[in-house]
């Protein structure tokens, strides 16, 4: 059997066994098990796993009927059954979107056997279109503070918030958006969570995150987060409305949602995303399977500059997947390219930089000839980058059938006055994710490299770096 085998195809992160994967749905942990819904063309596929890394395909969760096709939401445990759906028992229930002739409507689902069956609301929608082009995508969260659930819903350049008791009957609560951010597209997929500041509990901000659907500002689409506050009925953003800040800087991270309910004990915040994006959605050239996730990221907040940022880092149980490594000690890198003694086409690698005076200085990943990605910082520039320009096939158009402009180098600002630098990066059959200073700068994007292109160099450019450790892992397949 060659499925998992195909060109391409990712070993550590989830795909669909055929066809065609986009935004994750129902996110949720429950009876020891993580499930991961996900847009599989109207309907919501399904996958459970118990560690994040190896995932068992299950049949389809919910499926179109007369109300329409299934579009994207979330999944809640319903612990003290709120709704009555449960005879007093906990169980799982679904908030997603209808979408029927252009009308979007909010509908639930529930499942009384740990997500194996689902039965629709015979009362859906639930929550009706208020007259909407645009209105989609609803993420539910229990706020202690108030007793009630709240739902967050996309709403053209904006969301809605609602409030309810029972997950049945929901009241509007308020808007956020006008005057606030990139209003480059509509705000698609929100989340809604809380967060401690450096790790203080008594510390908390909520960030709101909104997906930005394709547009030219941005060349395709992309994703934003804000801090601020949330006493369940209003969001305030702590920073003017002008300022924009981005999730990820590459152009394959979309959608991302986190889960709910997980362990109090665990303590985390979960997410992942679409890597993809919807200037070239399923146009990569793979065959019988088109789309993937990211890496799972656990997610919090550190001031830096003064500001809260959110930092993304990948999930710790990654490193059972780990491999004998290989292992560079410093070693001083002048005006030249240094091939390391490393082959391979899924890894992770972890590298600390340090420098004096260099106009930049990287990884050059998957190489053969011609063909390389590159991972590095130019300090004369302060400027991260992320450079797929050679990275091998870039034939994908879009969805108007013209050039998608595959091969680009992206670029983030990242100020460094301490002339250090840490790059933590995943490397898959098809795909670069790159972690920098602590996951306070993200890089997701594919790559669609020659079978032969395997091997990995360290280089530096105008001056000296000094690669004062690097490690690669080979990382064993889920599959």
């Amino acid at each position: 059997m060659s499925t998992y085998k195909e060109s391409y195809r990712l070993q550590y992160h989830l795909s669909p066994p055929t066809g065609q994967m986009s935004d994750p749905n129902g996110m949720v942990f429950y009876k020891d098990e993580y499930h991961q819904f996900y847009q599989y063309t109207g309907k919501w596929g399904h996958a459970v796993s118990r560690d994040l890394l190896h995932w068992e395909h299950l049949p389809i969760a919910l499926a179109p009927d007369e109300l329409g096709d299934i579009w994207s939401g979330c999944a809640v445990v319903d612990w003290k059954d709120t709704s009555g759906l449960f005879g007093g028992e906990a169980g799982l229930v679904a908030i997603f979107t209808h979408f029927k002739e252009g009308l979007q409507s909010q509908s639930i689902a529930y499942s009384k056997d740990s997500g194996r069956e689902w039965e629709k609301y015979a009362g859906n929608p639930v929550i009706p279109n208020p007259g909407l082009k645009d209105f989609r995508d609803p993420k539910v969260i229990w706020h202690e503070e108030t007793g009630k659930w709240v739902l967050v819903v996309s709403a053209d350049k904006r969301v809605h918030f609602y409030s309810s008791l029972d997950l049945i009957q929901w009241k509007f609560e308020s808007e956020f958006g006008e005057g606030q951010g990139s209003h480059a597209a509509v705000w698609e997929c929100p989340d809604l969570f809380p967060l401690p500041v450096d790790g203080n509990t008594e510390k908390l901000k909520w960030v709101l995150h909104v997906s930005i659907g394709d547009n030219e500002e941005t060349d395709g689409s992309t994703a934003q987060y804000f801090v601020g506050e949330f006493d369940g009925r209003t969001f305030v953003n702590d920073w003017p409305g002008e300022q924009v800040r981005w999730t990820d800087y590459g152009q394959d991270f979309y959608a991302a949602v986190s889960y709910s309910d997980i362990l109090q004990e665990d303590g985390r915040r979960i997410w992942l995303g679409w890597m993809s994006n919807w200037k070239y959605p399923f146009d990569a050239p793979t065959e019988s399977w088109k789309g993937a996730m990211s890496i799972p990221r656990s997610l919090a907040l550190h001031k830096e500059e003064g500001e809260v940022r959110l930092a993304q880092l990948p999930i710790k149980e990654l490193e059972l997947l780990r491999e004998a490594p290989f292992k560079l000690n410093a070693v001083n890198i002048t005006d030249e390219t240094l091939a390391l003694d490393f082959e391979g086409e899924h890894y992770e690698f972890e590298a600390i930089i340090t420098w004096q005076c260099v106009q930049e200085f990287g990884f050059r990943l998957r190489t053969y000839g011609s063909e390389a990605t590159l991972a590095g910082f130019s300090p004369a520039e302060n400027l991260l980058f992320l450079d797929r320009t050679k990275s091998g096939f870039a034939d994908i158009y879009d969805r108007s059938g013209n050039p998608a402009r595959f091969n680009k180098r992206f670029e983030a600002s990242r100020f460094r006055s301490s002339k250090q630098l840490k790059i933590r990066g995943y490397v898959d059959a098809s795909s670069v994710e790159l972690f920098v200073d602590d996951g306070l700068q993200v890089f997701t994007s594919l790559i669609y490299p020659s079978p032969g292109s395997l091997g990995v160099e360290i280089y530096a450019a105008g001056g000296t770096a000094v690669f004062e450790r690097v490690e690669i892992y080979p990382l064993k397949s889920i599959w």
